[in-house]
């Protein structure tokens, strides 16, 4: 018995830490381990963009989807937003075919038109070939070198421009792949226009007088000093391999954000207060102890959510007060074996072994299943769903723990080898008195 009070003292003291950790991370607002609160819970603004992909090849659409999710990430982190969240999706049109959207959650940005000025008007380049049309005019032929290949831009003014009259040229460099096929573009085409787009309009056209290796390319237009470094800013911010429309937008308030935590919070402790009431009631000192369990496994979970650290959501948190039933479902039934053996005439201390060891299959298949449940919501749900099915799964282990270890721990801890006097009734549950 003293093994087991000695490891008791100990999982009591890691609860009363954990508990600690949780209070004292969030009272300090500078604290790193605050909650991260998702869009729903902390406010802020969601913003839906379809991709236009109308001069992408069908085989490239997939590589450039995921270099506009890179650009944009880099663009709304470089504005200091927090915990900002882009996704992209598939969706099917009213017109059948399929479209490529892009979606963008600000958290803490709650004026719409900020967003969109965080998000900032990041140009799209591309460089198009010139050629001859029926009509005896020209348009530009797309080549497939796009913002995608763009690694940075600089300015520089142009070679032996006078003071006070000097040309401003952007230079930008291209990755590996885009050295190699602006290589190729400029060797096959030499003496053809070579017309440098950017968001659909030509900034500048010059005649391709031999090829060009390395991977560098001047854009020399009619624009000021000052427009050119704006340029080479939002190049550096990230160039958009595809141009993006914004279609839809919405905003969560910080007071209906804070209502959904309230709501949340009630909702958690009355779940808690009613389920300890519970097993109190019935289990009498193994609800009791399974009471101080359950309030080890809010700590445990609550610090685990901190330390990852995991986004919180209203679905996060319906998934955390759905785990509380389930904590104490494993409790109840090693109870109810262990009832069984009590009435079988065990002493209780022989009684809680045997009944943790006959519960345990149960309880083992009960939460692997449940862990194959939320791993499969988490695999193919969206990002809501997935809120939801993280917070199930780590509760659902948390859960585990605290039923097979820190319950039987406390019991084999406290009940005595003989069943007399107060013990008989405290060993009890329901109307048994014996």
């Amino acid at each position: 018995m003293t093994r087991y009070r000695v490891w008791a003292v100990a999982a009591l003291l890691a609860g009363v830490l954990l508990a600690y950790f949780v209070w004292a991370t969030e009272a300090s607002p500078d604290s790193p381990y605050r909650f991260k609160l998702g869009l729903d819970l902390a406010g802020g603004t969601e913003l839906v963009y379809k991709a236009d992909m109308s001069q992408t090849a069908p085989a490239d659409r997939a590589g450039s989807l995921a270099a506009l999710q890179a650009v944009i990430e880099r663009r709304v982190n470089l504005f200091g937003v927090a915990e900002p969240l882009v996704e992209t999706e598939q969706a099917s049109a009213l017109s059948g075919t399929t479209e490529d959207r892009l979606i963008v959650d600000l958290p803490g940005v709650t004026d719409i038109n900020a967003a969109v000025a965080a998000l900032g008007s990041t140009p799209t380049l591309d460089f198009r070939l010139a050629e001859a049309t029926s009509t005896l005019g020209t348009e530009y032929a797309p080549t497939g070198l796009t913002g995608r290949y763009l690694t940075s831009a600089s300015l520089q003014f142009g070679s032996g421009a006078t003071a006070g009259l000097a040309t401003p040229q952007v230079l930008v460099n291209f990755n590996s792949a885009g050295a190699a096929l602006f290589e190729k573009i400029t060797r096959e085409n030499v003496g053809k226009q070579l017309g440098i787009f950017l968001d659909n309009q030509l900034i500048s056209s010059p005649v391709i007088q031999e090829a060009i290796p390395g991977g560098t390319a001047v854009i020399s237009g009619n624009f000021s000093a000052t427009a050119a470094r704006d340029l080479v800013r939002n190049l550096n911010f990230g160039a958009l391999p595809v141009p993006i429309n914004l279609e839809s937008s919405s905003s969560v308030g910080p007071t209906l954000g804070a209502a959904a935590i309230a709501a949340g919070i009630g909702a958690a402790i009355v779940g808690f207060a009613l389920v300890a009431l519970f097993m109190i009631g019935w289990y009498r000192l193994p609800g009791v102890i399974a009471a101080l369990a359950l309030a080890e496994y809010l700590a445990l979970m609550l610090a685990v959510i901190k330390f990852v650290p995991v986004t919180l959501t209203a679905s996060g948190i319906a998934g955390l007060i759905i785990t509380l039933g389930m904590a104490v479902d494993a409790n109840v039934l090693i109870f109810e074996r262990t009832k069984e053996e009590l009435r079988k005439g065990e002493s209780p201390r022989e009684a809680v072994r045997v009944g943790f060891a006959r519960a345990w299959t149960a309880i083992r298949d009960g939460h692997l299943t449940m862990i194959i449940s939320g791993l499969i919501l988490f695999w193919l749900g969206t990002s809501i769903v997935q809120g939801f099915a993280l917070v199930f799964v780590l509760g659902v282990l948390a859960s585990f723990i605290s039923a097979v270890s820190v319950s039987r721990v406390y019991l084999l801890a406290l009940v005595p080898e003989a069943r007399t006097g107060l013990w008989r009734f405290l060993l009890s549950s329901g109307f048994h008195k014996s």
